[in-house]
């Protein structure tokens, strides 16, 4: 790092990625503020600066810093993590030096934790903060290391009856083409549903996962209560007008079709039906008397955005359901949680592919609600809004969502 590099970020003072310390700092803080740090998006600890930016420098010779760090790294720091270390000068004319130690930005172990005696916490970086974890927050850093898979956890007092058995019974006769139980037989049902993951044994009882309440649940909200979406469609240009329809789509993800006609519609036909209401810019007749409507925003892209947004947020956010706000000039979807397993927006935009929800995910390819080569991002959003209107689509991770904002045509 360049000194004029070292001396922006003092200038700039403090942020989730940025932390000033002391170098007599005790080697257990020092622990927390690395492990808080590898967990969130990596960053800097500054050695030798005090928090109000004044540069007191390093306290010990430069190697013996360099090994008390590693030490800490390697001893107390589970597991352990290899950082970037490096000085740079302050004021050549007195020799002070500022210790810089560079977390890696998707450190792939997560959750870290600094050993404090006996035992050993999980840390997370809040604003210029590090704290402890909650145990909800501990599960999703297992969950982005691809530890834990929530998806695959039970749904505490589910049982079969939660689970609608016509639209799996015509998953596995219709889309997988194989055969299926007869739908009184629950032993065989269960025994089934475990092998694909849509049910799990736990403690001795066979219950649903959250997958699979998520999937084909007969009243998904009623145990997962951020399984819904939100929908509204805005007069205007933001949320200060007044909406035109502002309803919650529940349900489960799968149709159930009749002569592959939609009987019963999954939460993304639903929502795919709420978008058709208001986004219609134009109808006309053509000389065969069908109608033809032209739309704002293409429905393929629609189609592969509400898709997305299903299959990969993050369930384990509680409480939280995906939004689409349709306004006069954009609409956005909004999911709940950060990208999956070091997934980036620039990685995305180029097609890498990860996924948090692999049951939820091959369902929906199974459905082929999914493109089979897992590129719906550059192939589907990108070249089609290219195409369609020339506009680039928006792609915004923030703290705990995801936002993608696509450019209406009138």
């Amino acid at each position: 790092m360049l000194l004029t590099e070292l001396q922006e970020i003092i200038r700039n003072g403090e942020n989730s990625g940025v932390e000033f310390k002391r170098a007599d700092i005790e080697a257990r803080k020092l622990a927390k503020e690395i492990a808080a740090l590898a967990n969130f998006e990596g960053g800097h600890i500054l050695l030798g600066v005090d928090d109000d930016g004044i540069v007191s420098g390093l306290s010990r010779s430069l190697g013996e810093t360099e090994e008390w760090v590693m030490n800490i790294c390697r001893d107390s720091v589970e597991p352990p993590i290899i950082p970037f270390w490096e000085t740079v000068v302050w004021d050549s004319a007195t020799d002070v030096r500022v210790g810089i130690i560079t977390i890696p930005q998707n450190a792939p172990d997560k959750p870290y934790k600094a050993r404090q005696g006996g035992h050993a916490l999980s840390m997370i970086r809040v604003g210029t903060t590090s704290r402890e974890a909650t145990r909800e927050e501990e599960a999703r850093l297992y969950q982005a290391s691809g530890m834990l898979r929530y998806e695959s956890r039970p749904v505490p007092g589910a049982s079969l009856r939660n689970l609608d058995l016509a639209r799996l019974r015509q998953y596995f006769v219709s889309i997988r083409q194989q055969d299926a139980p007869q739908l009184e037989d629950s032993a065989e049902w269960e025994n089934l549903l475990v092998n694909i993951e849509v049910m799990t044994r736990d403690a001795g009882r066979t219950m649903p996962t959250v997958a699979g309440i998520i999937l084909f649940g007969v009243s998904p909200r009623r145990l997962l209560p951020q399984s819904g979406i939100r929908a509204v469609a805005y007069q205007g240009t933001d949320k200060s007008y007044a909406a035109a329809e502002d309803t919650l789509l529940i349900g489960p993800l799968i149709p159930l079709l009749r002569d592959n006609e939609i009987e019963a519609s999954g939460i993304i036909d639903s929502s795919l039906d709420f978008a058709r209401r208001h986004l219609v810019v134009q109808s006309n007749i053509d000389t065969d008397g069908r109608r033809e409507d032209a739309w704002s925003i293409p429905l393929e892209v629609l189609r592969e955005a509400i898709v997305n947004a299903v299959a990969h947020r993050d369930y384990s956010l509680a409480g939280m359901d995906i939004e689409m706000n349709i306004y006069a000039d954009k609409l956005e979807i909004i999911s709940p949680g950060r990208l999956p397993n070091g997934i980036s927006v620039p990685s995305m935009i180029i097609g890498c592919r990860a996924s948090r929800n692999e049951i939820i995910k091959e369902t929906l390819r199974d459905y082929r609600f999914i493109d089979a080569r897992g590129l719906g991002i550059p192939r589907k959003i990108i070249a089609g809004m290219r195409e369609f209107n020339g506009t680039e689509p928006e792609l915004i991770e923030e703290e705990q969502r995801f936002v993608l904002r696509l450019r209406r045509s009138f």
